[in-house]
């Protein structure tokens, strides 16, 4: 073995072995100011400078592969064992994966972790303050409510969301409700599982009627990733397209058409706007009197956008054709919900898997793990801002 080899290696078992997890990260960072500083002279070895970036590489990669532990607290919110992890486990390790964590169990599964990970788990006050060793949340999702923002602050721990992993996912949802609707095929199925078809006199039986969406006014409320995805859709459609202005907005920006007008002209509407205080019950009693008897009121965005008893009692009344809805007041509706009791096909609820293709959810962990990655690189993340101020 040559001599400069040998210092090289030697440099790096002490290295390795003097290091305390617990100042891992500090240490790393005067290491490597040491090495690409004065690389081959401040650490006395007399090897080339390729070999020190290769030994910072492999140590750099090796610590942080062993002592950030990560839990991931409800794993089995995201995957049936259809979604590849490795490059969560490429990005940092170990991890300890649990299925589903309920409140009580959450202080104690993040004591020692130092990344948590969470799709819909709570991370209250009291659970971050038994977690002394963390340096970072990741939310599994864009909405990062189930985290105590102020209690995170407070600590200095940065947290992070993913983003625009569902938009296909979500804007291929939205016109299988559509179609339902415009195909009746609810209503054709339950006629095929009653006989009808068996017992009809003609080939086709013209119970429904069926529409086309050519032609059709689509109007969409939220005009970001989501609507604007959906509005692509609809041009191949053939479907004519109105962007709703805010509802409170004093005017009109070029290319949008007032909320209200929205409402009375298109006949559909689907809902892309996240849920606020100023869009909390978008759509009430108000607007669904407005909407056309033909139109149909699609969400798949935020339960609170809508309120559920008005939308009912317009359903149950006829006042308008029907609505297609992804997402309830509580999930899972584990104490029922009225909607769900509606025994009419007009309405269809699916259990909010708009989000849920795999290749969706596979988007979502490719971003989790760019997210860790930039974090323990010093590098820009989807760190949620606010959460800081």
């Amino acid at each position: 073995m040559r001599a400069d080899t040998g210092n090289c290696i030697g440099f790096f078992v002490s290295a390795t072995s003097f290091c305390d997890t617990s100042v891992m990260p500090v240490r790393l960072q005067i290491l490597t100011e040491q090495i690409h500083s004065k690389p081959c002279q401040s650490t006395r070895l007399t090897i080339p400078c390729a070999f020190t970036t290769f030994f910072w590489n492999t140590l750099s990669n090796s610590i942080y592969q062993t002592i950030m532990l990560t839990v991931f607290l409800d794993f089995g919110s995201v995957t049936r064992g259809d979604i590849d992890r490795t490059v969560l486990e490429q990005t940092v390790s170990p991890w300890i994966y649990h299925d589903n964590t309920s409140r009580e169990q959450v202080a104690e599964r993040i004591r020692e972790a130092e990344i948590v990970v969470s799709n819909k788990t709570l991370l209250d006050r009291s659970a971050l303050d038994a977690a002394n060793k963390l340096k970072l949340i990741c939310v599994a999702a864009t909405g990062y409510n189930n985290v105590d923002l102020i209690a995170a602050a407070e600590r200095n721990i940065p947290i992070c969301n993913v983003r625009n992993y569902a938009t296909g996912s979500v804007a291929q949802h939205v016109f299988m409700f559509m179609l339902n609707f415009a195909c009746r095929f609810v209503e054709y199925q339950q006629l095929i599982k009653r006989g009808g078809w068996q017992a009809s006199s003609y080939f086709c039986p013209l119970d429904f009627g069926v529409t086309e969406l050519a032609g059709k006014t689509l109007g969409i409320v939220g005009y970001g990733e989501l609507g604007g995805a959906v509005a692509n859709i609809a041009k191949a459609f053939g479907m004519k397209l109105l962007i709703a202005e805010h509802k409170s907005a004093s005017t009109i920006r070029p290319g949008r058409t007032a909320f209200d007008e929205i409402i009375r002209q298109a006949d559909f509407i689907t809902l892309h706007c996240p849920l606020s205080e100023d869009t909390r019950h978008l759509i009430s009693s108000q607007e669904l009197n407005l909407m056309k008897p033909s139109a149909y009121l699609i969400n798949t965005a935020r339960s609170g956008l809508i309120n559920e008893t008005d939308l009912l009692q317009s359903l149950y009344a006829g006042r308008i054709a029907g609505a297609a809805i992804d997402v309830l007041k509580e999930e899972p509706p584990v104490n029922g919900n009225p909607l769900l009791d509606y025994p009419h096909p007009n309405l269809i609820i699916t259990p909010h898997s708009a989000w849920a293709s795999v290749e969706s959810r596979q988007r979502m962990l490719n971003l989790l793990a760019d997210n860790i990655r930039n974090f323990l690189h010093n590098k820009p993340f989807n760190q949620i801002k606010d959460a800081l101020a």
